[in-house]
Formats: structure tokens, sequence, C-alpha cells
């Protein structure tokens, strides 16, 4: 019984990799994913898909790194890889709100040049 359950969930885990694979394609072929990104989603992905297929190897890589058991590495890993990616993201984000408000200023000058080149013309 135990192994027609295993079984269940590997076939499942594999189906989800996959799926996740391809949705990643097709945001890639769309051009939906930047360059930078796409790299780091493609190894995510590879590396799910290894793990669904080898399902001993996320067992052999925690006795590795000395954790007590499997699960524990990878929420370890998933939450530490999100923290990464948060971080990023704040970075980015800072910078697309500078280069914001940099513009923002930048279009107000050249608003009020643009104004007062309309009142000198209309003055001569």
């Amino acid at each position: 019984m135990q192994t027609i359950i295993d079984n269940r969930i590997q076939i499942i885990s594999i189906i989800a990799s996959l799926s996740f694979f391809y949705y990643i394609s097709r945001l890639i072929i769309k051009g939906k994913l930047r360059e930078e990104y796409m790299i780091i989603w493609i190894i995510n992905t590879v590396v799910l898909l290894m793990f669904s297929f080898w399902r001993e190897g996320i067992e052999l890589v925690a006795k590795f790194l000395g954790v007590y058991s499997a699960p524990n590495l990878i929420f370890t890993v998933a939450i530490f890889a999100v923290l990464i990616y948060l971080l990023h993201l704040s970075v980015v984000y800072t910078k697309v709100q500078n280069q914001n408000k940099i513009l923002a200023q930048e279009l107000a000058l050249l608003k009020q040049s643009v104004e007062i080149s309309g009142k000198e013309k209309r003055k001569v």
C-alpha cells in the first residue's frame, strides 16, 4: 500500500514539475519573462524535475549536508530562496521608484520649459 502511495506522489510531482516547466517555457516564448529571471526559473524547474524522478536524491543531499530529515531541507532551502528573491525585488522596486521620481522631475521641468516658450511666442 505504501508503494502505491509513494508512486502516486511521484507521478503527481512529475506532472506538476512538467506543467511548471511548460508554463515557464510559454512565458519565455511570449517574452513575458526577462532574461535575467529566465535562467533562475529554468534552473529551479530542472531541479524540481530531477528530484521528482530521483526520489532518493533529496535524502542523499540531506544526509550529505547533515540535515536530520529531507523535508526540513526542502523547507529551509525554499524559505531561504524566497527571502533572497524578496530582497532582490525590493532592490529592483527601489531602483524603479528612484527612476520614476527623476523622470517625474524631468517631465515637470520640460513642461515648465514648454509653457515658458509658449508664453514668449505669444508675446511676439
